[in-house]
């Protein structure tokens, strides 16, 4: 769980810097190549995005129970719905960790 949430946590500041950066860009060129790196290293990184998760893993699971067991034996044999229930947890923790601290402490107002 420790692991699924420190990867939450880096995913959602690369996703963060690439909304921060297309936020910034003037032109639509500029927005474009300002989202490539950050969501390139998200996608290359196999970091955990509870979003995604919420459609890759069951289409996972769909392919795990449609195919042949030879073909998902060789790929992935520990995908469960149960190992799901207990990925997307954490991964929404670290997702909300970082987005709720930064925003939090950048329109604090105090009263």
């Amino acid at each position: 769980m420790g692991q699924a949430r420190a990867l939450g946590i880096v995913c959602n500041t690369l996703v963060c810097l690439a909304v921060w950066q297309c936020l910034s860009a003037r032109s639509v060129i500029s927005k474009t190549a300002a989202l490539v790196g950050p969501i390139a290293g998200f996608a290359v990184g196999g970091f955990e995005h509870s979003i995604a998760n919420m459609y890759f893993i069951p289409m996972g699971l769909f392919v795990k129970y449609t195919a042949p067991e030879s073909f998902w034996a060789a790929i992935y044999p520990h995908l469960t719905t149960t190992g799901f229930a207990m990925n997307l947890l954490p991964a929404t923790i670290g997702n909300t960790i970082l987005v709720g601290a930064v925003y939090w402490f950048t329109y604090l107002r105090k009263r």
